[in-house]
């Protein structure tokens, strides 16, 4: 509890926000690309506790936000297969398709189940061997190694039904791209469970080509804050690095076995992020070895044609151009009871944490 606390003690963020205060002179644009951050720092009422030359915004760090509906209504499509069990992480559920959720394809008798874990899906496979199980692969370097994990079992078992749609995705692409389609980005607030994977070199592209901050911050106030106060040292000084502050969880190599498994089943391959488009390099496939286990190779479905919705802007929200409020839908047609767009439904959508803390911020 101690350890909770000192991340959260009242003097100590006093403190920072003072020296927040007392440094920050010109007007900049912090970015966090974690969707861990954008709610916390909501929860906690940052925005609120910072000088008005700092303007946080959120960008493309909620995974489910930035599937896109193809990728919906691709899994709606094989859950409609005679003999598909589809498993899932639960926010899936409730991402809006072109037409339909996976939530009410369930409800309509499609064998949909919410799993927490890759290797539940791969049981689910062992124990119904007549049916064909598809697992929905969705998140960044975070989620990326359970998932090989679960192919390299089911490719050393020789197990025949077990499958995956892939929608990995990596994060410095992202980060790139925003930067490269002209949106006004200061510094980064890089993501603390992406980074305990991956280490911290992936974001040196971001400082020494772009000449823009990175922190690789926690996801405490007193973490959050720190990280800030680091990210608005460097811009002031004009000494872009990258930086970890989330050091009790992260070092400069990662997870060495984390990285070795994702290597030897995904390889990147181009991808569609929902408000950049197509960014290359920026998702992973499964290598050719494990092809027979891809579900979007072995399974052929005919596709709607993709209808994103009338007047929802979570696209220009995920690349910061726009904020949640200045959505016309925001808080009326959608809202986390009723989601029209991606970024209203998982608790880490910007849209999503507007909504609940918008009373702090």
């Amino acid at each position: 509890m101690r350890y909770i606390e000192e991340y959260r003690d009242r003097k100590i963020t006093e403190q920072i926000i003072d020296a927040i205060h007392r440094i920050s002179t010109s007007p900049v644009s912090i970015m966090e690309v974690c969707g861990g951050h954008t709610m916390a720092i909501r929860k906690s009422g940052i925005p609120y506790l910072l000088p008005g030359t700092i303007d946080l915004i959120s960008g493309p760090g909620c995974p489910v936000c930035v599937t896109g509906r193809q990728f919906i209504d691709h899994a709606i499509e094989l859950s409609r297969m005679p003999g598909v069990i589809i498993t899932t992480y639960g926010d899936l559920m409730r991402v809006p398709g072109s037409s339909s959720t996976l939530g009410k394809e369930k409800a309509e008798g499609s064998d949909i189940r919410m799993v927490y874990s890759t290797m539940e899906a791969f049981t689910i496979s062992r124990n119904n061997p007549s049916s064909k199980i598809i697992f929905l692969a969705i998140g960044f370097e975070t989620t990326t190694p359970p998932t090989a994990v679960a192919v390299k079992q089911a490719y050393d078992r020789k197990a025949d039904n077990f499958f995956v749609l892939s929608s990995h995705k990596v994060m410095p692409p992202a980060m790139s791209a925003l930067i490269d389609e002209g949106v006004a980005i200061d510094g980064y607030l890089a993501p603390g469970h992406v980074s305990v994977i991956t280490g911290s070199s992936i974001y040196n592209t971001i400082a020494g080509k772009y000449k823009k901050g990175v922190v690789i911050s926690g996801f405490e106030p007193v973490d959050i804050l720190q990280s800030i106060y680091m990210l608005v040292d460097q811009i002031e000084k004009k000494r872009p690095h990258v930086a970890i502050q989330y050091k009790r969880a992260v070092n400069p190599g990662g997870n060495p076995k984390a990285r070795k498994v994702i290597n030897e089943v995904f390889e990147p391959r181009d991808d569609w992020w929902r408000g950049l488009g197509t960014i290359g390099e920026s998702g992973l496939g499964l290598k050719g070895k494990y092809e027979h286990l891809d579900a979007g190779k072995v399974f052929n479905v005919t596709l709607p044609k993709t209808r994103e919705p009338a007047g929802c802007i979570c696209g220009e929200i995920l690349k910061g151009t726009r904020k949640p409020p200045e959505c016309q839908l925001f808080g009326k047609a959608c809202t986390p009871m009723n989601p029209v767009g991606a970024c209203m439904v998982s608790t880490e959508g910007s849209c999503a944490a507007h909504y609940r803390y918008n009373q702090y911020c």
